[in-house]
């Protein structure tokens, strides 16, 4: 399997104006969820990590409580491939 492109800061740019409550943090892509409770917010980490090994592409995913938060990027090209942005949508389809 060929190694994922890294992304330009424009095309990450231009993806992020597509990504709902996505940003760009610590040269990641970063989005917080906050779900009902703490059995929600474990239930939707697994649906992620159900997509992630679909992909064979894992996020940094942190739980305290009801609170998700979730970092992408590729460590292959060291930043951010398309495959942070598709699993980002794959992510909100399920959030």
């Amino acid at each position: 399997m060929p190694k994922p492109e890294r992304l330009s800061p424009e095309q990450i740019a231009s993806a992020l104006a597509t990504l709902s409550g996505w940003e760009l943090a610590n040269g990641k892509l970063h989005k917080k969820f906050v779900r009902a409770n703490f059995n929600d917010a474990f239930g939707f980490i697994a649906r992620i990590a159900l997509l992630a090994e679909q992909m064979n592409h894992h996020p940094e995913l942190f739980n305290v409580f009801k609170n998700v938060t979730i970092d992408l990027t590729t460590h292959d090209c060291g930043g951010i491939s398309a495959l942070d942005v598709e699993l980002a949508r794959k992510i909100d389809a399920v959030a």
